[in-house]
């Protein structure tokens, strides 16, 4: 087996990326083919954090005419289902793991404390982060970029429908041409479509590198782990 490149790492999911070929709600073999790979790093000794997106249910834009602060709650709460699904499939597969939501519900998840999670991960479970950052007008890419400063994770694996980041959209243009690196700058400048810009420039400011790859090959997830040169890196 080889040995990983990295120690602990963030991994984004999309919501989307849960739904499979059903583009919404939560398709089964998708998510068990996805938790066979995470947790196959995670037997490799990597410590993983995740911050799942909730688009499979719920889109805070989607709320054409609602108050926004409202539309973006909703869109929290559609993360917390996609986190338990997740907790479920890992626990089934003898991994113990532990959700933390940004808004308390302690009924169903752990409040989030930055210490907790941290020994959570030193104790080899998966932490899974729901429920955004808690405040309407940011995206879960932020969170995912909030947390990982947080953690101290060296890398944010950031799992799209895609292959990587393009100059345009490949599913619109065929003749999109795909990015192997970029700088943050350069992210931020030509606004492409990778994390929203509050996201990239927290990365930027506490020298986080992102990886952006495809899930339509879930052994993508241990290429990337392994250090194969595949999808987008940005630093």
């Amino acid at each position: 087996m080889q040995t990983p490149k990295y120690k602990r790492v963030m991994l984004k999911i999309s919501g989307e990326a849960l739904a499979g070929e059903k583009k919404s709600g939560i398709d089964p073999d998708t998510l068990g083919l996805i938790s066979d790979k995470i947790v196959e790093v995670h037997k490799m000794g990597v410590e993983i954090a995740i911050v799942v997106g909730g688009g499979n249910f719920w889109r805070g834009r989607s709320g054409k005419g609602m108050d926004r602060t409202t539309a973006d709650h909703m869109g929290m709460m559609a993360t917390v289902i996609n986190a338990l699904a997740l907790q479920d499939s890992f626990e089934s597969r003898g991994i113990q793991t532990r959700v933390q939501t940004a808004i308390e519900m302690r009924q169903v998840a752990e409040p989030y404390i930055r210490r907790r999670a941290v020994r959570h991960l030193e104790k080899k479970r998966i932490v899974i982060f729901a429920c955004g950052t808690g405040n309407p007008y940011f995206s879960t890419d932020t969170t995912a970029a909030l947390r990982a400063a947080e953690i101290d994770a060296e890398v944010i694996l950031l799992a799209k429908k895609v292959d990587g980041v393009y100059d345009s959209d490949p599913e619109k243009n065929p003749e999109a041409k795909k990015f192997d690196k970029l700088g943050y700058i350069d992210v931020l400048n030509r606004g492409l479509g990778v994390m929203d810009s509050t996201a990239t420039s927290l990365c930027m400011d506490n020298s986080i590198p992102i990886i952006v790859f495809g899930l339509n090959e879930p052994d993508n997830i241990i290429k990337v782990i392994n250090g194969e040169e595949i999808g987008t890196k940005i630093n």
